[in-house]
């Protein structure tokens, strides 16, 4: 039991975050969340110094290295010229003094030359020395691409690595004396002259790349400031401006005239804006309209009403003429009321919510059929292909609606043929899976190409010269609250519509 108690303790050490690990989290979350909230002209001044900075490192690097390189290449020329006056003494004996004089001016403590395979210690050091460090400066001939790569690499490495060691490091040089590779002249000298005079050097070059740095981030600033900047923050001031107020034509943005990527954005938008206005405009008018249309539908609707009650009774009147025209004035009556309930209905915001029920289908195409007085006997049939059985899903007065636009246009287009021609409509409904389809078809002169594209729109496209082309838009509106669609089928003769109800969705 004490053994599973360590563990779980242990587990739940190791599933906890260090707080190093957290401290870094916290602090990367805070530096996302501070680069986040600088503007665009902070932004691009931080990034223009940074890749500044990233470049002058890239130079600094070979040129502190080159440096070096330089340096200890001096004093292996310094100590050639001592050599050469150490050997011009009569039998090579160097005075001790002559000797202190000519390492202290070469800066070196030894020097030793290697000719024809043979070594010679021209100047001794002073005391026995212990070397640290060796380098080799000689160059071989004939390197490759990537050999001569690599040495360059070496040879910055080891220009970093000197300014992070000791101070009191000995190192022994190597280069050439002559033309042979084996004619050398090896040097031993203190690294610490070298380090003071790379420092120096190092501070120099920083100090120059800090200045290069911010005068090229300035001007680099400045110029993309002008050029995208400050015209990315004219676009952005604009269209929050403008999509405070879209109506208002005075807030659509005037192009500067530029003939660059950010010209073409300028007047894009302004066209997009000038399209956008008169859009809404128009539809504000189009609203206006529509509530006046409304008001007048409505008190039309009660007159033509009263103007009903009144033909109804001419059809008392024995008149023979009166018996003629009476039930094409009622007709004529039962349309524009028809006209005015459509509009009215059409005219608010949006169809309410169905509320569905089970129901089955055939009755409701029965009431359909006698509130059009189908079938009409010698003019126009009426043909149910329905199961009677057949479950539906849906809202009953929606559907009523919807049925009862689609026969009526099918009414009117079997009575547009004339009054000789004889017509008839047939309906035809199944189930599939948790899907009704109606399908209501008729035999009359079909729909032109041209009504097709907008056919469901509402006041656009009327397949009749009188129509309004309101039925077909109510009816499409309530199939779509009902998440079915409605479309027109492919056929030779009349119009065939198609209505997809579905289930409701099983929770």
């Amino acid at each position: 039991m004490p053994l599973d108690t360590n563990e779980r303790v242990i587990e739940s050490t190791e599933k906890q975050p260090l707080p190093v690990i957290s401290w870094l989290r916290a602090r990367a979350a805070a530096l996302r969340r501070g680069w986040l909230g600088l503007g665009l002209p902070a932004k691009l001044l931080m990034l223009t110094a940074l890749f500044v900075m990233l470049a002058e490192i890239l130079i600094f690097l070979p040129s502190i290295s080159n440096y070096r390189m330089s340096w200890l290449n001096d004093r292996l020329t310094a100590a050639n010229v001592a050599a050469l006056a150490a050997e011009a003494v009569p039998g090579r004996n160097v005075p001790p003094a002559l000797r202190n004089e000519l390492t202290r001016t070469a800066l070196v403590r030894a020097i030793a030359i290697r000719r024809g395979g043979a070594r010679r210690l021209v100047l001794p050091p002073v005391q026995e020395l212990s070397i640290d460090e060796y380098f080799d400066l000689r160059r071989p001939s004939g390197l490759t691409v990537g050999q001569d790569f690599a040495l360059r690499l070496s040879e910055i490495g080891d220009a970093i690595a000197l300014f992070f060691a000791r101070d009191d490091r000995i190192i022994r040089i190597v280069g050439f004396l002559g033309p042979r590779y084996d004619d050398v002249i090896e040097v031993v000298l203190p690294e610490e002259p070298l380090r003071r005079a790379m420092v120096a050097y190092a501070t120099n070059i920083v100090l120059i790349s800090i200045i290069i740095s911010l005068v090229t981030a300035a001007l680099v600033y400045f110029a993309i400031s002008a050029l995208l900047v400050r015209p990315m923050m004219r676009l952005s001031r604009n269209m929050l401006r403008f999509g405070e107020s879209p109506e208002d034509a005075s807030r659509i943005i005037t192009p500067s005239g530029r003939g660059d990527e950010i010209g073409t954005a300028e007047r894009e938008l302004a066209h997009m804006q000038r399209q956008l206005t008169q859009a809404l405009i128009q539809k504000n008018r189009l609203a206006q309209l529509g509530l006046a249309v409304s008001k007048i539908s409505h008190d039309l609707r009660n007159m033509l009403a009263n103007a009903q009650l009144i033909s109804d009774r001419l059809t008392a009147i024995p008149d023979p003429t009166v018996q003629q025209f009476a039930p094409k004035l009622i007709a004529s009556l039962d349309r524009a009321i028809n006209f005015c309930n459509s509009s009215l209905r059409f005219g608010r915001a949006e169809e309410a919510e169905p509320r569905r029920e089970l129901m089955r289908l055939k009755p409701l195409l029965d009431e359909v059929a006698e509130g059009l007085g189908l079938p009409r006997e010698g003019r126009i049939a009426w043909h149910v292909n329905v199961d009677d059985q057949l479950l539906i899903d849906a809202d009953h007065e929606h559907l009523f609606r919807i049925l009862s636009n689609l026969t009526r246009n099918a009414v009117q287009a079997i009575e547009s043929q004339g009054e000789e021609r004889e017509g008839e409509i047939r309906v035809k409904a199944w189930r599939d899976g948790r899907k009704v389809f109606i399908e209501v078809a008729d035999d009359g002169p079909g729909i032109p190409e041209h009504a097709r594209a907008k056919l469901f729109r509402a006041f656009q496209t009327s397949a009749r010269k009188d129509g309004s082309g309101l039925g077909l838009a109510i009816a499409s509106e309530l199939v779509g609250v009902h998440g079915g669609k409605l479309e027109l089928l492919d056929t030779r003769v009349g119009a065939t519509f198609l209505i997809e109800l579905p289930d409701r969705a099983v929770r």
